[in-house]
């Protein structure tokens, strides 16, 4: 099942100034043009706590989830 795009999207919103900060630049250029797959991969990123997925965006951890790849590389990329 497809994730709800509002639902993720209010996901984004992050505790860390850090993380909204990029997930800001992020959703203004690719949320929109996120396909299915994609949207329940980020669905799925967005547990993943703060402090680690900053450790994964920013290269200090390995991303942990092959699936995970892209939307980080996407986050990386702003």
């Amino acid at each position: 099942m497809t994730p709800n795009r509002g639902r993720v999207r209010w996901q984004c919103r992050r505790a860390l100034l850090e993380l909204d900060l990029v997930f800001t630049r992020f959703l203004e250029k690719h949320f929109d043009s996120l396909t299915d797959d994609q949207l329940a991969d980020l669905d799925d990123l967005l547990i993943v706590e703060d402090h680690d997925l900053w450790a994964m965006v920013n290269g200090s951890q390995p991303v942990t989830n092959d699936r995970w790849k892209e939307m980080v590389d996407l986050l990386r990329a702003g």
